[in-house]
């Protein structure tokens, strides 16, 4: 079972699948604990877990800087063919077989804001997006050549970057404000928006992966169903 968060939802939707392995992008335990408790949902799927042998392994971040990861989907939602611009790590590196932190786009002809915005909506596949303006913006017009990406909750990584637009899934008030007073164009998508499209391209892999694996080991094991989670959802609505 592939999802992004292991919610109560998805701990059904597991449970009923029979699946035996949860890859939760986000690690279900993200900060220390001295208990787990029944009487908290999130902990109580955890524990529903370790109660029916069911294993969680939680990629997040190497996901996102891995080659062909998270991040590099995203950079391809800003190019929308490889052909029209180039791709490289925020620290100014190329980007290796094992990844690396971050990406920087840059278009071989600079696009519109508006256009840029219609790029990343359909590929994320979301109605709605937020944006943050300079105030010497030029509005849908303004012509983009350069975008720093990072998936999630990207302000640290973005901060102090050389770009026209930072391009991430949530950063805070001050720092939305901090970014357009130093004259950068923010491109907020929602924290889990640009994660989960990735999930299906994950998918693929470790079916591929998997089958590779099994008939190099002669065993005449066939690859058992890896499931995309259709209830793990990002939390928050536009109404």
């Amino acid at each position: 079972m592939l999802t992004v968060d292991l919610t109560p939802e998805v701990m059904e939707e597991t449970l009923s699948s029979n699946a035996g392995i949860v890859v939760a992008y986000h690690p279900p335990i993200f900060g220390g604990l001295k208990s787990l408790k029944l009487s908290n949902p999130l902990q109580n799927s955890i524990l529903t877990c370790a109660a029916h042998g069911i294993s969680i392994y939680s990629p997040h971040s190497a996901l996102d800087s891995v080659y062909d990861g998270i991040n590099d989907w995203l950079a391809l939602g800003v190019l929308e063919k490889q052909e029209n611009g180039s791709v490289r790590s925020l620290l100014e590196t190329d980007i290796g077989p094992d990844g690396a932190e971050g990406r920087m786009v840059e278009l071989v002809d600079a696009i519109t804001m508006e256009l840029l915005v219609k790029r990343m909506k359909a590929h994320l596949g979301v109605d709605h997006i937020q944006i943050g303006c300079p105030a010497v913006s030029s509005g849908p017009s303004t012509p983009v050549r350069t975008v720093a990406i990072c998936a999630g909750s990207g302000a640290s990584m973005l901060q102090g970057k050389t770009a026209d637009v930072y391009l991430t899934g949530e950063m805070s008030h001050h720092e939305v404000l901090a970014a357009v007073a130093s004259g950068v164009h923010v491109m907020i998508c929602g924290h889990t928006n640009t994660e989960r499209g990735y999930l299906p391209i994950l998918a693929k892999k470790l079916r591929n992966g998997l089958d590779q694996e099994l008939r190099e080991m002669g065993t005449g094991l066939a690859v058992g169903e890896v499931i995309v989670s259709t209830r793990d959802a990002h939390p928050l609505k536009v109404l």
